[in-house]
């Protein structure tokens, strides 16, 4: 039976000050669908720079959220998500869903995981978007065991996420950095670097040769440096600098690009077995409740919230 809930949706394109929380039903699921009590939803800046302007497939209104942890309310016919056999009650997670502000929706079946045992579900919630990223930038600048590579945002959500998949293949970090997020970086397994005038000096007086850059944060500083220590411009990629990469041949990623989902959808099953074994985890900043999404988001926006952000139901 179709559930009634509660989401938030952007009536028009804009601001977050534009969106609403209203009444909805999630469908009845049929073949090759779940519906999912949603326990925490997962916060990205994605969220909100989705719906500021209109975009080819964008339609109003359009439902707030990509990433949510729960359990499972309902099940189609065939018993199936994109974990294996399912049934009611199983708790799951789903990534790259439309509607995840919200306190129950119907998805399909393939988007939706087992949720990790050692993960709360706030930690749950945010684990695939920022994890995928960091894998697929990883894959891009082909990364080797022994290899040292440049990652500017290194203390962010997917740089954290970075950091931590590197580790585990033997592959060395220089991480730039605050002075507050530096402890997180060492943390992580990463040698924190001071971001500012002077950074390549200071990465070049390490005396670590820089096989390859990963940009999380698209400043001209980050594009720069990366372009003055890695020749091979193969070898650099970046999340937030489109232009930059245009301009200079380097490669930037984004869920949009049909490569980059199907890499991201590939790599999903990887990191939920890497997180049940307890060798990937999810710095959690904050929670709100999910009537207060406004308030997360500008707090969000403000770019240094020390870890993710999950909005509870």
């Amino acid at each position: 039976m179709a559930v009634p809930a509660r989401h938030w949706i952007a009536p028009e394109f804009g601001g977050p000050e534009r969106w609403r929380f209203v009444e909805t039903t999630a469908p009845t699921p049929v073949q090759g669908e779940v519906t999912i009590r949603v326990r925490a939803a997962g916060m990205n800046p994605a969220d909100r720079k989705h719906v500021a302007t209109a975009r080819p497939g964008l339609t109003l209104p359009a439902p707030i959220g990509y990433e949510v942890s729960g359990e499972i309310l309902a099940i189609g016919p065939d018993p199936r998500i994109g974990s294996g056999d399912a049934q009611v009650g199983d708790e799951v997670i789903a990534f790259r869903v439309q509607g995840g502000y919200a306190t129950a929706l119907t998805i399909p079946a393939e988007k939706a995981f087992r949720k990790p045992g050692p993960l709360s579900h706030a930690e749950a919630a945010n684990l695939l978007l920022a994890g995928s990223t960091a894998a697929e930038m990883l894959d891009r600048v082909r990364a080797e065991p022994g290899e040292t590579i440049l990652l500017h945002g290194a203390s962010g959500a997917v740089g954290v996420m970075v950091l931590q998949l590197a580790a585990l293949r033997d592959i060395r970090v220089i991480g730039t950095t605050s002075e507050a997020g530096a402890d997180r970086v060492r943390g992580f397994g990463g040698i924190p670097i001071a971001y500012g005038a002077g950074l390549e000096e200071r990465v070049r007086a390490l005396g670590i040769p820089v096989h390859a850059a990963l940009d999380a944060v698209g400043t001209d500083e980050a594009v720069d440096v990366s372009l003055a220590l890695v020749p091979d411009r193969s070898r650099i990629v970046t999340i937030a600098a489109p232009a930059r990469a245009a301009e200079h041949g380097f490669a930037a990623i984004a869920g949009s690009q049909p490569e980059s989902a199907l890499f991201r959808d590939r790599i999903r099953g990887e990191l939920v077995r890497l997180a049940d074994e307890g060798l990937l985890t999810v710095p959690l900043a904050r929670t709100y409740p999910l009537a207060d999404a406004l308030e997360a988001t500008r707090f969000l926006a403000e770019g240094h919230p020390g870890g993710k952000l999950a909005l509870i139901p």
